[in-house]
């Protein structure tokens, strides 16, 4: 509608433990990585708040030292099935590695997903960032950054091709003739690549949405780039207003390097809201949650998002400067950052990531939340935000049903869905399968031809 403002996207990343390391420990919190009947209530009252999406994380790894919510956990591709079951329309957004998976196999799982969701799968590209990883797969080395990075665009190439194995119309199962697919419309991809060889085709019809929609959340040269070229939801880490902006705007040049529209990438910051009937309310649960936290603990997730061992570093001292990480260096690099900007101790910056994980934290009544959502979205950070609950049910129950309502009231959050498939949500075109890319080609120049 002309004249209309741009509403926000809203996702929630779903660790049943909570986000917040010492979540769990809130007596209302509840603690089941594995608790079905909880992530169910979750997901549902997403959907019921209208959210765009809820997002799986996940890691190929465990120890105790973990985050709560990744210690131990459901395999994240199996639990979407069972909610595509108890969901109608909130997207469904899933962690698969590029790096630890193949091709063939993902496609078939994420086409079947997308199949049974009816259009509202969405794939959030990694390449693995814990090295620990590699033992569990019989490999001997954890790849650097860049063959990562490599592996990630071939295996991308390669899972689009499988999607394509069939044409939208192959299926024509005509009882009378005895026709069942019409082969003219099948592709093998005979793909032969320097990591993958794979002759395909698929086995399942092309997905509902073309291709389920690509997430992303690298931060460095290499995965800005990566997401650039291929990403539709890009996940960012900021602390800062301004360096949000200036990041959303080098993205959205670099897609135009790319040949993309910037439109059809949206930049989702992450935040971390803790919500109170008061300011005051809200601190004191801040402050709450600040006292459970184990300091030694918050070290060790400061440690893993700075990709270095801090524990013998003064407290007290500077946060000390660190040469890039293998690891998380979206984390990373906003967190240098944020202590170069605030001055702060090492301390400072533990307690903070023990309370926000590394993300935005907003504190505050429903109207105050709101107001610095609204402030950043209309700045330029980006298109919404990636929510991340310091606890469940509670805090997401606080943000959904008191945050949510004012930003409806303001125009900049949907009060309904005004469609099926995730891509709708976004506003994202659906990928058109190639051949009718080539045969819309060929008639137009037939056409000119012909003029």
């Amino acid at each position: 509608m002309a004249g209309q403002q741009p509403q926000m996207h809203l996702g929630v990343l779903v660790l049943a433990a909570g986000n917040v390391v010492s979540g769990w420990r809130l007596p209302e919190a509840q603690a089941g990585a594995q608790n079905f009947a909880l992530v169910k209530q979750i997901v549902e009252k997403a959907e019921r708040a209208k959210l765009d999406f809820i997002f799986l994380a996940d890691g190929l790894n465990s120890f105790p030292g973990m985050h709560p919510s990744m210690v131990l956990r459901f395999e994240p591709l199996t639990l979407l099935g069972a909610l595509t079951m108890c969901t109608k329309q909130i997207g469904l957004a899933v962690t698969a590695s590029t790096t630890y998976t193949e091709p063939y196999n993902l496609a078939r799982m994420l086409a079947s997903l997308d199949h049974l969701s009816g259009g509202r799968m969405a794939w959030n590209i990694v390449t693995g960032a814990f090295p620990e990883a590699a033992a569990n797969f019989g490999t001997a080395k954890h790849p650097p950054q860049e063959e990562r990075y490599a592996i990630a665009e071939e295996f991308v190439e390669v899972i689009k091709g499988l999607w394509n194995s069939w044409e939208e119309d192959s299926f024509v199962m005509d009882k009378a003739s005895g026709k069942f697919v019409d082969a003219t419309k099948m592709h093998d991809l005979n793909h032969h690549g320097k990591f993958y060889d794979v002759k395909g085709p698929l086995n399942i019809t092309r997905p509902p949405q073309g291709y389920p929609v690509f997430l992303q959340a690298g931060a460095s040269d290499t995965g800005v780039n990566f997401a650039a070229k291929y990403a539709e939801v890009v996940f960012a880490v900021h602390q800062n207003k301004d360096t949000a902006v200036a990041f959303a705007k080098r993205l959205r040049d670099l897609t135009i390097k790319y040949g993309r529209n910037p439109a059809h990438v949206k930049i989702l910051p992450g935040i971390c809201a803790i919500v109170g009937s008061t300011e005051a309310e809200a601190k004191a649960k801040t402050a709450e949650l600040g006292a459970l936290t184990d300091p030694v603990y918050a070290m060790k997730v400061l440690s893993e998002r700075l990709g270095h061992d801090l524990s013998s570093f003064p407290l007290d001292g500077p946060v000390p400067v660190l040469p890039p990480s293998n690891i998380m260096q979206g984390h990373a690099i906003t967190l240098a950052e944020t202590a170069r900007r605030r001055n702060m101790t090492l301390r400072e910056l533990r307690d903070l990531v023990g309370l926000s994980m590394g993300h935005k934290l907003v504190v505050g009544a429903p109207e105050q939340i709101a107001d610095e959502l609204e402030d950043w979205f209309k700045a330029g950070t980006g298109d919404g935000f990636n929510l991340l609950p310091p606890w469940f049910p509670g805090s997401f129950d606080d943000f959904a049903d008191h945050v949510v309502p004012v930003l409806q009231k303001r125009g900049l959050f949907r009060t309904e869905y005004s469609g099926q498939t995730l891509r709708g949500h976004l506003g994202l075109p659906r990928p058109e399968h190639p051949a009718k890319q080539t045969a819309a080609g060929e008639k137009r120049g037939s056409e000119a031809s012909v003029a």
